[in-house]
Formats: structure tokens, C-alpha cells, sequence
């Protein structure tokens, strides 16, 4: 059976928003029942958070999915093209009654774009002549409360937009959803390319938990995407490293808790350093320190890694040649 002809029932079984977490928990409890409505719903949250596909999500549940999804960005919208998305009319994207309009971005709507697309919404849940009539989700990257107070952004459309607000955890607060998301990426693009899964260490895992996320779910999606192109870890898990390292050098910084800041060189050099010598030494614990095997693994020279082996001071340690 499709999603289309699937019953609510079924769909609520099937909320595609993955994740463990208490917040994102919350979301998948509730999506289903405000799907099954037509109040006009807020999502809030940091730019890669999900917002769009949450709300892509709210319309496969709804009892218009079968009717067009058609997003505008708010940053650029032609009021003109909602105009023709009412009931009586049909704009380019083919919307007609009953589909869902998202904004995205509303925050980014001039006061007198908000003055018009207010003049577009019902009042009250009664649809004038010019009223639109589909389902209303609006995104944002900032909370419109302080703007609303500071009468950059009209009260009257705050509230109309915000029956119900969805705010969005960015993903370095709910680190125990990353690797659940990692796994769905990357499932998903090894289908899409028709390559095999990589082999990801637990240690990548581990890194990709400690990282900051600054792009959310969006980075930690090209980063999955990354990995199976490469077909293993190892690439972008160097790149990853030196973002990391950078990233915990210029925190420490600003806290006050180091009396010197590392370069970006030297950070660099030192998060190389560190996935360098975890790489090796995974290798060797996987070939039993038998280093002519774990050369031709890491792809270099025996003589190549004697030297490194003796630079991160392993070089006392036996193994096997074979």
C-alpha cells in the first residue's frame, strides 16, 4: 500500500523523523495528531535542523497528502504566484485546494509582504474570497517573539501563522541521535549511488558524537554522503578531525582556558597527528601488530611505518612480519 492510499492508522506507525531523543521523541508523538488537522503550524529552530523535512513530514501524514506540497522561500516570495495557490486557481507548481503552502524563513518577509500575506489568511478559520485554503506551515530560523515585541513583525500574523509552535533542537543538544541519523544517511546513499555500506569504525562514531554539529543535520548528512563516495572513513574523518581539533582550540579560547591559542596549522597538525595515530594503531590491533600487513592496509611503506611507528613512540612493540 502507498503512503497515499495508507490509513492514518498506518501512518502514525511510520513517522520517518529518526532519532532516540526525549525532543525528538516529543516531535514523533505529536506530528501525527496536529498532522490531522488543519491549524497552521510554526517550526522553529537553527538553519540544517530539519525544518523542511518535518514539515514535508506533516503533509505525507495529513489528510491532504495526496494534494501538492509546494514550498516558498520567503526570502524571495512572489505573493502574486500564493495569490493563484487559493482554492479557484492553480499556480505554476499545479497547488489547488487542499495542498499545503510552506514559507520558509517567514522571519525574512518585509512588513508590508507581512501585511499582505495577512490579508491572504483567514480570519478566525472563515475563508474570505481572497483567502488562501490550504494548510499553512511556516519555518524559522529565529524566534519571532522578540521581533513581534519590537514591531518588526506584525502580531496579528504571528499569531496567525503559530497555532502550533515546533521548536527544533539543533543537534548538539541531542548527541544521542547522531548515530542513529549517521546510519539512516548513510543506508540512504549507499542505496542511491548502488555501493556497498562502508566499514565505520567506532571511533568515527565517538568523533562524530564529541563534533559541535554547527550545520546540524544537514553537515552530519553530507558528511554520511562523503563517506560512502569514498567508500570508507578514513578521507573525511581526516577533514572532520581538523574541524574538531579547530573548533575545541577556539572554545577553549574564548572561555579563558588556555593562555595561548593554537593556529589553524598547528591545530591541524595536530588533529592529523591524533587520527594518524589511531588509524594506525586500529590497523595493527586488526593485524595483530603484524606490521608488513598493516603497511599494505594503510596503503604505504613498511619502512614508512617504522618510522611513524617510532615518531608516536611504538616502536619498542613486536609483532608478527608475516
Amino acid at each position: 500500500m502507498s503512503v497515499a492510499e495508507a490509513e492514518p492508522e498506518d501512518l502514525r506507525q511510520n513517522v520517518m523523523i529518526p532519532g532516540v531523543s526525549s525532543a525528538i521523541s516529543v516531535v514523533q508523538r505529536v506530528l501525527p495528531e496536529i498532522a490531522s488537522t488543519d491549524i497552521p503550524i510554526l517550526i522553529l529552530g537553527e538553519t540544517g535542523t530539519g525544518k523542511d523535512i518535518i514539515a514535508a513530514e506533516i503533509h505525507r501524514l495529513s489528510p491532504q497528502r495526496k494534494q501538492p506540497f509546494v514550498k516558498f522561500s520567503c526570502s524571495s516570495i512572489n505573493l502574486d504566484s500564493m495569490l493563484a495557490a487559493r482554492g479557484h486557481a492553480s499556480d505554476g507548481n499545479g497547488m489547488s485546494h487542499g495542498g499545503t503552502i510552506l514559507l520558509d524563513e517567514v522571519s525574512g518577509l518585509s512588513f508590508e509582504q507581512q501585511t499582505r500575506l495577512l490579508n491572504l489568511l483567514p480570519d478566525n478559520g472563515k475563508a474570505g474570497v481572497n483567502s488562501l485554503r490550504s494548510r499553512l506551515i511556516s519555518t524559522s530560523m529565529k524566534d519571532l517573539t522578540p521581533a513581534m515585541r519590537s514591531g518588526n513583525f506584525r502580531e496579528e500574523l504571528y499569531f496567525r501563522l503559530n497555532g502550533f509552535c515546533l521548536r527544533i533542537p539543533s543537534l548538539r543538544q541531542r548527541k544521542e541521535d547522531i548515530p542513529l541519523l549517521f546510519a539512516t544517511f548513510v543506508n540512504k546513499y549507499a542505496t542511491w549511488f548502488g555501493r556497498q555500506q562502508p566499514n565505520v569504525k567506532d571511533s568515527t562514531i565517538n568523533l562524530l558524537i564529541k563534533y559541535s554539529w554547527p550545520g546540524n543535520v544537514r553537515e552530519l548528512e553530507n558528511f554520511a554522503r562523503k563517506i560512502v563516495l569514498f567508500g570508507d572513513d578514513q578521507r573525511a574523518i581526516n577533514e572532520l578531525a581538523v574541524n574538531l581539533d579547530a573548533n575545541d582550540s577556539d572554545e577553549r579560547f574564548s572561555n579563558g582556558h588556555a593562555t595561548d591559542s593554537l593556529s589553524l596549522k598547528q591545530a591541524a597538525r595536530e588533529a592529523s597527528r591524533k587520527v594518524e595515530r589511531n588509524m594506525i594503531l586500529e590497523s595493527l590491533e586488526e593485524t595483530h601488530w603484524n606490521r608488513k600487513r598493516s603497511a599494505r592496509e594503510l596503503q604505504i611503506s613498511y619502512k614508512a611505518l617504522l618510522y611513524k611507528l617510532k615518531q608516536l613512540g611504538l616502536g619498542d612493540k613486536r609483532g608478527s612480519e608475516r
